[in-house]
């Protein structure tokens, strides 16, 4: 992964507490996040070296709200959206960043299943799925929306403030 400097720790951890900040401010708002946006443009901007601010952000989620099922999904679902907009970093189009952002935010349920599973079984599993669809169909909306608005403008910003 490599050293990291001191200014690259400055900037995943300002990083890593503004989206967790940015999260909350959104809370009222039922699954309408700025936190796949902001894995996705950490992916594509830092490379490997996103763990770092991601895991801040949940490192703050686990200590501000505790442990539970509801986070415990995080230590691989942010994994699995990093790796995707790694894999995705040349694609240039708005549009792009949104169907997959919004993708995520449809398929978010469906990759809690495992843990879900593991604590009631796999019926209990689906069945909360199928139970969270209308809350996946605004994560995907809301996703969508904002990658399609904001990926290209904070993009450009954080590779500015990454090279600079």
């Amino acid at each position: 992964m490599g050293k990291v400097t001191l200014r690259e720790m400055t900037l995943f951890g300002v990083l890593g507490a503004m989206t967790f900040a940015a999260k909350y401010v959104m809370a009222p708002l039922p699954n309408i996040e700025p936190v796949s946006l902001m894995v996705m443009l950490f992916a594509v901007t830092f490379g490997k070296k996103a763990v770092y601010p991601i895991y801040l952000y949940v490192l703050l989620e686990l200590l501000f709200f505790g442990i539970g099922v509801w986070n415990l999904m995080y230590l691989y679902i942010w994994a699995i959206l990093a790796l995707a907009a790694y894999l995705c970093r040349s694609m240039e189009k708005p549009l792009g960043w949104a169907l997959l952002s919004g993708s995520f935010g449809l398929l978010f349920g469906a990759l809690c299943i495992p843990v879900d599973a593991a604590i009631g079984g796999i019926a209990y599993g689906i069945s909360k799925w199928i139970s969270g669809i209308p809350f996946d169909l605004a994560h995907c909306v809301g996703n969508f929306v904002m990658a399609l608005t904001l990926f290209k403008p904070l993009r450009s910003l954080l590779e500015k403030l990454y090279r600079t």
